[in-house]
């Protein structure tokens, strides 16, 4: 069964094209190293709830958007060994200068989750 690291990030909008061009080279990076699938996308629909939603969860502030991203492997295990791959490739590391990284990595949201249902 396929599986799922999952992400949300609170990104400037006013970072929002830097933030968007990064993420198309970090999937390109994913899926030269075997991730079968790399998805960005960024809210429309998505409002402050009173106790919970994707902005209460990232704490956005205004002037932010969130973004939901999702990457899809064969396995735990596939995923395991393209993370591997993807941490040492050159060119993640040049995006990841915090000094310019486009969002604030202490309020982005990630984990990995197995497929329990897909059709």
């Amino acid at each position: 069964m396929a599986y799922v690291d999952g992400f949300i990030v609170p990104v400037s909008k006013k970072k929002l094209k830097t933030y968007l061009a990064m993420a198309k080279k970090s999937g390109k990076v994913w899926k030269d190293h075997g991730a079968l699938e790399f998805h960005e996308t960024v809210a429309d629909d998505v409002s402050m709830g009173k106790w919970t939603s994707f902005p209460r969860s990232v704490k956005q502030k205004p002037g932010e958007t969130v973004i939901f991203s999702w990457i899809v492997y064969k396995s735990r295990t596939h995923r395991d060994a393209v993370l591997k791959k993807v941490m040492k490739d050159p060119r993640l590391a040049a995006m990841m200068d915090k000094k310019n990284i486009p969002f604030d990595g202490k309020r982005m949201i990630y984990g990995g989750f197995k497929v329990a249902v897909s059709m």
